[in-house]
C-alpha cells in the first residue's frame, strides 16, 4: 500500500468518503459551538458582576443581551432547551433581587 501525497491528510478513523465529510462537518461545528459557549459564559459573567457590583441598570442591560444570546445557542441547538430556559430563569432571578431589596 503506497503512502498518500505530502499534505494530504486523511484521518485514520475515516474509512469511507462520506465518514471522512462527517469528520469535516463535525470539526466545523465544534469550532462553532465551543465559540457560542464561549461568548455566552463570558456574557452570563458581566451579569454575575453588574449583579455583585449592585448595579441594577447595568445588571438588567447585560442581562438583556445573555437572554438573547442564551435562546440563540438554544434554537441553534448549542444547549438544550430545557438548560436555556434554567439559565434564563436563575440569571433573572438574580438580577431582579437586588432591585426588590433595595
Amino acid at each position: 500500500m503506497s503512502r498518500p501525497p505530502a499534505g494530504f491528510e486523511r484521518s485514520r478513523l475515516a474509512n469511507t468518503r462520506s465518514a471522512e465529510k462527517q469528520n469535516r462537518q463535525s470539526q466545523k461545528h465544534r469550532a462553532r459551538n465551543a465559540h457560542v459557549i464561549s461568548t455566552l459564559r463570558t456574557q452570563v459573567r458581566k451579569v454575575r458582576e453588574a449583579i455583585t457590583a449592585g448595579d441594577a441598570g447595568k445588571a438588567k442591560a447585560e442581562l438583556q443581551q445573555a437572554v438573547r444570546l442564551i435562546d440563540k445557542a438554544a434554537t441553534k441547538g448549542v444547549i438544550h432547551r430545557t438548560q436555556a430556559s434554567r439559565r434564563i430563569a436563575r440569571l433573572t432571578k438574580a438580577a431582579h433581587a437586588p432591585a426588590a431589596k433595595a
